[in-house]
C-alpha cells in the first residue's frame, strides 16, 4: 500500500517535470534557455519515472536496463544540447557580422 503510493507519487512527479520542461520549451525566448529547460527538467522527470517503475521491474537485469537507459538519456541530452547551442552561437555570430557590414 505505502509502496504503491510512493510509486504513484514518483510517476506523477516525473510526468509533472516533463510538463514543466515542455512549457519551458514553449515559453522561453531563445535556444539556450529552451535547451536548458529540456535537458535539466526532462532528465529529472525521466529519473523520477524510472525510480517509480523500479519496484515493479521484476528482476535485477530489467531494473539495471532501466537505469542504464536513464543514464544514456542523460548523456544524449547533454551532448545534443551542447551541439545545438554551438550551432546556435555560430548562426548568431554570423547574423551579427552581417548586420555590422
Amino acid at each position: 500500500m505505502l509502496l504503491d503510493a510512493l510509486r504513484s507519487l514518483l510517476l506523477l512527479s516525473g510526468a509533472f517535470f516533463y510538463l514543466v520542461g515542455t512549457l519551458g520549451l514553449l515559453r522561453f525566448p531563445d535556444a539556450a534557455t529552451r535547451i536548458h529547460a529540456l535537458t535539466k527538467v526532462d532528465n529529472l522527470g525521466l529519473g523520477l519515472i524510472v525510480l517509480g517503475l523500479l519496484p515493479g521491474a521484476g528482476s535485477w537485469p530489467v531494473a539495471l536496463k532501466m537505469i542504464l537507459i536513464w543514464l544514456l538519456a542523460i548523456a544524449a541530452a547533454s551532448l545534443a544540447g551542447h551541439l545545438v547551442i554551438q550551432a546556435w552561437n555560430r548562426v548568431r555570430e554570423t547574423q551579427t557580422e552581417q548586420k555590422d557590414d
